[in-house]
């Protein structure tokens, strides 16, 4: 007996959803567990390197899973043509309708929804495993600084080592909107929002700041040649920064996030002299 496990996140145009991977992790750890031999066949545009379904010759499996997802239109279809041999089973999927010959072509259906019936999503049996939230706050273009903004180039280098990495990633925007519900309204939201990142990655300067005002470390990038405002501040923080001449240095980025991942070192709120000094200067002017 062998097994080729697949489902939407197979398909050349599926998609490959959290829940759909997760109820293939699930079903993959249950056959392991079981002592049988499986493969689980991907889509090229989700792993380009792993095993796609052109890939698995139906003579090569007795078994086909399809798991997770609705089943009907032609891609389930064509999944039954080609492995018409195969003993063809599906489960933790959705039946809109059961007459579909996407659904008849199954000799063994185990649905989560359709029939009147519901049962538990197989991504709840799937074992996951806890990675660092990074939120990500990247500056728009500043004119103000001419040629000497790198921000193209360094956004490139930076978005490039985050995808890289094992993490979650969320991208954040400090500019705040009333009409837009994927933004903040409130400065507090915000705050409240960074406040539940593990670690923060910025090329802004309030990126920078407002991180560190909820106690969140900073992996500060200047996207500045020779240094910006985010160094200067960076600066008057104690903090440290990377260099725009430095952003492509992934070994740098990764030092710098694991001391981020790794310390409590965040700074405590600092005074800020300019406030007293324009109370002052408005004092003096009654």
């Amino acid at each position: 007996m062998r097994v080729l496990l697949t489902g939407w996140a197979g398909f050349l145009h599926g998609e490959a959803t959290a829940g759909d991977v997760l109820s293939l992790r699930a079903a993959g750890a249950a056959l392991t567990a079981a002592g049988i031999d499986h493969h689980v066949a991907w889509s090229p545009r989700f792993r380009p390197g792993a095993r796609h379904l052109p890939g698995a010759p139906p003579e090569d499996y007795t078994h086909v899973v399809f798991v997770c997802g609705p089943l009907h239109g032609p891609q389930v279809r064509a999944l039954h043509e080609r492995y018409a041999a195969c003993r063809r089973i599906a489960i933790g999927v959705s039946v809109p309708d059961p007459g579909d010959p996407a659904v008849t072509g199954f000799h063994r259906v185990f649905p989560r929804d359709g029939g009147g019936t519901a049962e538990p999503d197989l991504s709840l049996a799937a074992a996951v495993s806890r990675v660092p939230v990074l939120g990500v706050v990247l500056a728009s273009h500043q004119p103000e600084y001419g040629g000497a903004g790198r921000h193209d180039e360094v956004h490139d280098v930076l978005t490039g080592w985050v995808a890289a990495l094992d993490c979650a990633r969320v991208p954040l925007d400090t500019r705040l909107a009333h009409e837009d519900w994927q933004r903040c309204a409130t400065p507090d939201q915000f705050v409240s929002l960074v406040s539940t990142m593990d670690a923060m990655v910025t090329t802004r300067l309030h990126g920078l700041v407002l991180g560190l005002k909820a106690g969140v470390p900073v992996v500060a990038v200047d996207p500045v040649a020779g240094g910006g405002k985010v160094t200067a501040q960076a600066g008057a923080l104690g903090w440290p920064v990377v260099a725009a001449e430095d952003a492509g240095d992934s070994a740098l980025l990764d030092a710098r996030l694991k001391w981020c991942l790794s310390t409590a070192a965040v700074p405590s709120a600092p005074s800020v002299p300019s406030l007293a000094g324009l109370v002052d200067e408005l004092a003096g002017s009654r």
